[in-house]
This record gives structure tokens, sequence and C-alpha cells, in this order.
């Protein structure tokens, strides 16, 4: 199997097609198609990872990333985006806020 990640990340691959997404938008979707359950075991999965993650992503230049590093800054991305629904909301949703929502009319440029 040819691995999408950085070689020392690669228990985390199962994770890469849900979840390695490219825009916010496509984060915030994906949680809201998840139950909390689900959310969690992504965030239990990558969580521990974090850090190493992170540090790896450090030593690379941001401006020419790999494609499998690119992949594992989006997992990142998508850790963040589940967890405030995992740790503190426990659920998808932001508790009590009706049919509000908000649209991103630009992605940040990293």
């Amino acid at each position: 199997m040819t691995s999408t990640l950085p070689e020392q990340f690669r228990e985390l691959e199962s994770y890469v097609e849900e979840w390695a997404l490219p825009t916010r938008q496509e984060r915030y979707d994906m949680r809201l198609s998840k139950t909390i359950d689900e959310l969690g075991t992504f965030y239990d999965a990558l969580a521990p990872r974090a850090e190493e993650a992170i540090a790896y992503l450090n030593g690379l230049d941001l401006n020419d990333l790999p494609e499998d590093a690119t992949r594992l800054l989006h997992l990142l991305y998508s850790l963040i985006m589940v967890s405030y629904p995992v740790n503190v909301f426990k659920q998808p949703r932001i508790p009590d806020s009706g049919a509000a929502f908000f649209d991103t009319v630009v992605e940040p440029a990293v």
C-alpha cells in the first residue's frame, strides 16, 4: 500500500480520505455529518500525535510542503475543527445555535 502521509504517521492513514480536507468549509461539513462518537474516535486517534506532527511540519518550509505533509496538516486542521465538539459541546453542532450559520468567503493563506 502506498502511504499518503509521512512514514512516521502511517497509522493515521485510515483518516486521510475523510478528514484531510483542504478547506474549512469541507472540514466543518464533515464534522456536521458525523456523530459525536465518530468525532471522538477521530480525535482520540489524532490528538496523541498532534505535537509530534506539529514538530515534523515545523521542520519543513510551509510554502513548499510535499503532498504527504500537506495531508498531515489538513488532518491537524480537522483535529482543531472537532476539538470543541468533542471536549466542550459534546455534540457536532454548536449548542443553542438554532438555524444560525456562517459562510467562509475566503480561506486563510495557509
